[in-house]
């Protein structure tokens, strides 16, 4: 299906943050549109799940929705907690118990580490799903993150086999991308927890029309069968034109092509 996307051509955009710039690359199939957006620094193999996830859309369509909108939190109770050092990853937990907390969400790439925090923490412990298929017993829930999953239907089989209730944490640049975690958990056969969050430059930074942009409305996303295609004139706002940066990503995009 790659044959069918015009990758060449694909507009390489660019949206204002808090952080920087990130920078996405849109994909035009036969179905409509995706969006290209792995983390900078991203690996060739990182890339081709993520430029997976964008053809998903834009070619085979996702799975169909079983609720037709999904709920949605801004990550206030749900603190972020980096496990490199285990001691102060507990103690860290610990200063959190007075606070009004849904469950941790725990930065860790050592199995063994999250293991040794959730055995000493009392609050529910939530890690990325590809940590839980090394190790099922390391956290309570598995974040489910549809980019580097590799799309919807890559990240519904791995919630299937972890077997553990799941959150789908947002990872899209633009609600082109956003779409797509919606359309994630939508399809899930059960949603234990609202999803989220959404990304605070939406607002003022999308590239879809405004009656299109996925801004939550009474604490709610709707799910839809595809993504909206981008605003002509919000695309060429958002454009990136310095030609080294675009063919950094058109280069990533080729290599992540040549992959699949």
């Amino acid at each position: 299906m790659r044959t069918l996307i015009d990758f060449d051509d694909a507009p390489v955009i660019a949206v204002p943050t808090a952080a920087g710039p990130r920078h996405a690359v849109l994909v035009e199939g036969p179905q409509g549109w995706g969006e290209f957006s792995p983390p900078p620094g991203a690996d060739d193999a990182l890339a081709a799940r993520w430029l997976t996830a964008a053809m998903e859309p834009s070619t085979v369509g996702w799975p169909d929705a079983v609720r037709g909108r999904v709920p949605v939190d801004d990550g206030t109770r749900r603190p972020t907690v980096a496990a490199g050092d285990v001691e102060a990853a507990v103690a860290r937990i610990a200063d959190l118990r007075a606070e009004d907390i849904e469950f941790v969400l725990l930065e860790c790439r050592d199995p063994a580490a999250a293991r040794s925090v959730r055995r000493r923490a009392d609050v529910p412990i939530a890690v990325d799903a590809a940590l839980l298929l090394a190790d099922p017993q390391c956290a309570d829930l598995a974040v489910l993150r549809c980019g580097p999953s590799g799309g919807v239907r890559r990240a519904m089989r791995r919630a299937e086999k972890l077997g553990l209730p799941v959150v789908v944490q947002f990872t899209g640049t633009t609600s082109i991308g956003l779409a797509a975690d919606v359309a994630l958990a939508a399809a899930l056969p059960q949603l234990l927890f609202a999803c989220g969050p959404v990304p605070g430059w939406l607002a003022e930074a999308d590239v879809v029309s405004e009656a299109r942009s996925l801004i939550p409305r009474d604490a709610h996303l709707p799910a839809a069968p595809m993504p909206a295609a981008p605003d002509p004139v919000r695309l060429q706002r958002f454009a990136v034109t310095d030609a080294e940066t675009v063919e950094h990503w058109r280069g990533l995009l080729r290599r992540a092509a040549a992959i699949l």
